[in-house]
C-alpha cells in the first residue's frame, strides 16, 4: 500500500462530497444521512460516543452547545461518512458504510470494539457510565479522542478520564510506536488543524500550540485510549472535499485514523 494512495482518496472524497450531501435527510440532530445500510453486518463499525456534557461549567448551553447541537456530535455525520469512504477505498476492512452512535447508558457499547469521541473537554460521566466505559476498555475496547485544545481543555478531559481510569498514566507516543506503523508509516506527527485554518492560517487553537499524540495503556501494554490533543482530525475528514482545506492535512488525518483502526482491531 503506497502512502500516495491517500492523496487519491482525498480527491475521491471531494468528488463524492456533494453526492453524500444529496443523500442527506433530517435526523435527530437535523442533519443525518440516509441510514439504509445501518443494519448491514460487518467486521468493523465506525462508532461515535454520545455523552453528557458538563452542565455546571457551561450552564444552559452545556448539553446542546451554542448552536443547538450536542458537543459529542461535532462534525457528525459528514466526517464519519467521509472517513468510511476512505477506509473502504484504502483497505480491505469489511466495514459497514454507515456510522453508529453509541451510548454509555446501556451494554450495547460492548458490540462495538472501536469508538471515536470529540470535544472531550465537555464530557462527564455518572458512576454507572464511568464503570461501563472502564469495563469496555478493559475487555478489549479501543477509544480514540479528538478535537480539544489547550491547557484548560486538557484538565477538563482528564477530570472525566480519571472517573474512568483513575490509576492509569498518560504517555506521549513516540514516532516509532507500533500504532503509527500498522498500515502507514506516520513518522511526521504534524498538527492537524480544524476548519479555522482556512481563514486564519493558524494550525492551533487556544493555547494548544504543539500537537500532542498521547495514549493510555492497559496492564499488558496495549493502547486502549489514543489521544489527539491540540488537533482536529474530524474537521480534516469533514473538509477533505473543500479545495480550500490543504490536502496535506487531510491526507495525514486519514493515515492516522486508519493506523488507529488497524491497531485497535489487531491488538
Amino acid at each position: 500500500m503506497k502512502p500516495s494512495r491517500v492523496a487519491l482518496v482525498v480527491v475521491a472524497v471531494a468528488m463524492c462530497g456533494m453526492g453524500l450531501w444529496a443523500l442527506q435527510r433530517r435526523g435527530d440532530y437535523g442533519f443525518g444521512y440516509d441510514d439504509s445500510g445501518s443494519n448491514v453486518k460487518g467486521e468493523f463499525y465506525w462508532s461515535r460516543m454520545a455523552y453528557n456534557s458538563n452542565m455546571e461549567r457551561y450552564g444552559a448551553y452545556g448539553r446542546r452547545g451554542f448552536w443547538g447541537f450536542a458537543a459529542w456530535s461535532r462534525d457528525y455525520p459528514k466526517a464519519d461518512r467521509q472517513f468510511l469512504i476512505a477506509m473502504h477505498r484504502l483497505t480491505r476492512i469489511n466495514g459497514r458504510s454507515t456510522e453508529q452512535v453509541v451510548s454509555l447508558d446501556n451494554d450495547d457499547i460492548f458490540n462495538y470494539p472501536w469508538i471515536y469521541a470529540v470535544q472531550v473537554q465537555d464530557w462527564t460521566f455518572t458512576p454507572a457510565q464511568a464503570k461501563r466505559l472502564r469495563e469496555y476498555l478493559q475487555k478489549g475496547g479501543f477509544l480514540m479522542v479528538d478535537d480539544f485544545h489547550g491547557t484548560e481543555d486538557w484538565e477538563n478531559f482528564m477530570n472525566g478520564m480519571r472517573q474512568v481510569l483513575p490509576n492509569r498514566p498518560v504517555e506521549d507516543l513516540q514516532s516509532g510506536d507500533e500504532i503509527f506503523h500498522t498500515l502507514y508509516d506516520v513518522d511526521n506527527k504534524m498538527q492537524i488543524p480544524g476548519e479555522q485554518y482556512v481563514w486564519t492560517g493558524r494550525t492551533y487553537e487556544k493555547d494548544g500550540y504543539q500537537p500532542k499524540y498521547r495514549a493510555i495503556r492497559d496492564d499488558r501494554g496495549r493502547i486502549i485510549v489514543a489521544i489527539c490533543h491540540n488537533m482536529h482530525l474530524g474537521d480534516a475528514w469533514e473538509w477533505a472535499d473543500d479545495p480550500n482545506y490543504p490536502e496535506t492535512f487531510a491526507s495525514m488525518a486519514f493515515r492516522v485514523g486508519l493506523d488507529f483502526i488497524i491497531y485497535g482491531m489487531t491488538h
